[in-house]
């Protein structure tokens, strides 16, 4: 019994190497960005949610993690987490460094 697992050992170590470089390490690092953009918003930015929407930001609550956007249609109140991406650095991209 012993013989057979410790035959499996190495399988096994090797398994949990390669989950933790494939699945969780990049999971880590996807939030650790998300976490960072939901950071770095600010009013005036222009962002699209995940549902399609485009706005310009308004206002944002610390409190309860949400933000006032205008769109074309008046103003909404959304969550942080709706947003997917900010089009403010697709507009206006930051000077290249020489």
């Amino acid at each position: 019994m012993s013989e057979a697992f410790s035959g499996q050992l190495p399988f096994l170590l090797l398994m949990v190497v390669v989950f933790f470089f494939f699945i969780i390490l990049p999971q880590q690092r996807r939030q650790k960005k998300e976490k960072n953009f939901m950071n770095s918003l600010k009013k005036g930015d222009r962002i699209i949610t995940k549902s399609g929407l485009h706005a310009k930001i308004m206002e944002l609550n610390d409190k309860d993690n949400t933000c006032v956007m205008e769109t074309l249609a008046g103003k909404l109140k959304i969550e942080r987490s709706a947003i997917s991406s900010d089009m403010s650095l697709k507009l206006n991209p930051p000077p290249a460094k020489k």
